[in-house]
């Protein structure tokens, strides 16, 4: 349960970043941010994979390249679905999942470290 909320944490952070880093990505509050969150996590659950398929042939032929738009339109779509989250141009549409992908790694990782290091100071 504990991974489960970092990892949302770690994606409304990194969403923070992407807002700071793109003017055309805008977030209105931190609680927007983390109903974005479960809305990009729910997005690339079920429509992503759908969305990946059909463009099986584009990405083939520009050598996956057209992932890029693949994840722009997961993120645009999030956005649509979210009030209070937006997202305009095309650097935001397709460096911004890029971003936040960068981002939410890393973070992943660090939540990640502290909450085993964590872990193992409870059982010693």
């Amino acid at each position: 349960m504990l991974g489960y909320f970092l990892t949302l944490l770690a994606t409304a952070l990194s969403l923070l970043v992407v807002d700071i880093i793109f003017p055309g990505v805008d977030i209105a509050t931190f609680p927007i941010a983390i109903i974005a969150a479960i809305a990009i996590g729910l997005v690339n659950t079920f429509i992503r994979p759908i969305l990946s398929v059909l463009s099986l042939p584009l990405n083939l032929l520009t050598l996956g390249i057209f992932s890029l738009v693949v994840n722009g339109i997961c993120f645009s779509l999030a956005a649509f679905l979210v009030p209070g989250f937006s997202v305009h141009g095309a650097l935001s549409f397709i460096f911004g999942p890029v971003i936040l992908s960068a981002v939410n790694t890393g973070l992943t990782k660090y939540f990640a470290q502290k909450s085993s290091a964590l872990t193992i100071d409870k059982a010693a």
